[in-house]
């Protein structure tokens, strides 16, 4: 992939009602081929307890959407139906239990890995929770 692709802009969260709504803008279009992955790292402020979120891609398409819980070491999977993406625009639709226990004055980032490999890391994350 060239670094140039599928850069990621800008990163956004909400709550409705008991869904966490992530929005990822990114310069391009997903990549048409190989592996591509946008997502959240939810943390407490100390980094004692981390939550991993993420939505994968493969050849443009969605393959897995999923929250790894740091602290307890397993990783929930979630229906692609809370996935929507067109052209530059993915949201997810995570359950707000997700990040649940990290309480205020969370820090959350994006990042975006391609291929395997860390793309982007330490985005910064509009929160409007």
């Amino acid at each position: 992939m060239d670094t140039q692709d599928a850069i990621l802009k800008q990163a956004s969260i909400s709550a409705e009602e008991s869904t966490l709504v992530a929005r990822f803008d990114i310069e391009g279009n997903i990549p048409g081929t190989g592996a591509f992955v946008v997502g959240l790292v939810a943390a407490t402020p100390d980094h004692s307890s981390q939550r991993r979120l993420g939505i994968e891609f493969m050849n443009g398409e969605a393959i897995a959407f999923y929250c790894f819980n740091h602290d307890q070491g397993t990783e929930e999977n979630y229906d692609l139906s809370g996935v929507e993406h067109s052209g530059s625009t993915i949201t997810g639709h995570f359950p707000l239990s997700a990040i649940n226990g990290l309480g205020e004055g969370h820090l959350m980032t994006a990042f975006s890995d391609c291929d395997g490999r860390e793309f982007q890391s330490g985005v910064t994350v509009a929160e409007t929770l």
